[in-house]
């Protein structure tokens, strides 16, 4: 049943793709908002109550209402795990951005492709030369999978629909509360930030591996063993650095940018990045996704025959 579940939910999204700024999706960010309006006060106790009040009710919610409707009959139960699915997981949350950086980079136009990507990472690109807009893209493509298929899938196949539900949130909540530090925000941010390390933990390497199985491999591990830890979020270097050496390509290094160079730590091997190794992590994101749904497959009919 879950690999059906899977299967659906990518194929509704493919051909009616529903973006990261769906309305549920802003309408958890506006409810954190209020949540951390009314209880930052700069200790960590009053994160963990946020924290509880942002995710239990819909936790709670999706697990009620899969065993109501599973209990009628098992149609409707499955058709919950698509609907969570579908609203929790896909590639074109965040495809479009990369579509059009490739496509603006391939007709030569950087400032377009410049634009997209500071879109897409809420963060300037106006300095970056062709080369690291590529770079950075690839970058953002491969977290972007990880958040936005595989982690939910790996969280999925474990505890189902709320599964898919607590990663989403709590990244969502480690985002907006994790990364804040100084004197003025305190520690409401930690439990946020710590949890979701955690909970990344094992659907982190699980993306990694199978960028690496499906790549090159002994540059993929080679990479993840002697680079990832010098990037500043454990989970992110693991990802990109087995990315980086699956591919065959230079990620992280130095940017330009705010008017100077701003040095990052070497991840991957081999040839700088460019416009055509975007269409290479392209498909590498898809293999892996096929290994995935391969080996959920072989999973469920083990298990459907006993």
């Amino acid at each position: 049943m879950k690999f059906l579940s899977l299967l659906v939910a990518l194929v509704l999204e493919q051909f009616r793709p529903l973006r990261q700024d769906n309305r549920a999706a802003l309408w958890l960010s506006r409810y954190a908002d209020a949540l951390e309006r009314q209880f930052n006060g700069g200790c960590y106790r009053h994160g963990v109550i946020a924290w509880l009040l942002a995710v239990a009710p819909v936790l709670a919610a999706t697990v009620a209402v899969q065993q109501v409707l599973y209990a009628m009959t098992p149609l409707l139960g499955w058709l919950w795990n698509v609907a969570v699915l579908y609203l929790t997981m896909g590639f074109r949350q965040f495809s479009h951005y990369f579509t059009e950086i490739q496509q603006a980079l391939r007709e030569g136009d950087l400032p377009a492709a410049r634009d997209w990507l500071g879109r897409w990472r809420g963060e300037t690109a106006s300095e970056f030369n062709a080369g690291e807009t590529a770079r950075v893209a690839i970058e953002q493509g491969l977290l972007a999978s990880h958040r936005c298929v595989f982690g939910t899938v790996a969280l999925f196949l474990l505890l189902g629909p709320a599964g898919a539900i607590l990663y989403r949130a709590s990244a969502l909540l480690a985002d907006k509360w994790g990364g804040r530090t100084g004197p003025e925000y305190g520690e409401f941010g930690r439990f946020s930030g710590r949890l979701f390390f955690w909970l990344d933990w094992l659907p982190a390497r699980l993306t990694a591996a199978s960028f690496a199985i499906v790549g090159n491999f002994m540059d993929a591990v080679d990479c993840w063993r002697t680079q990832a830890s010098a990037w500043s979020t454990r989970a992110h270097g693991i990802i990109l650095a087995s990315g980086g050496g699956a591919l065959g390509v230079r990620l992280g290094d130095t940017l330009h940018q705010y008017g100077s160079l701003h040095f990052r730590p070497a991840l991957g091997t081999g040839d700088e990045a460019d416009v055509d190794y975007m269409e290479s992590a392209v498909g590498l994101i898809w293999r892996s996704l096929v290994l995935w749904m391969f080996l959920v497959l072989i999973v469920s009919a083990a298990s459907a025959l006993g």
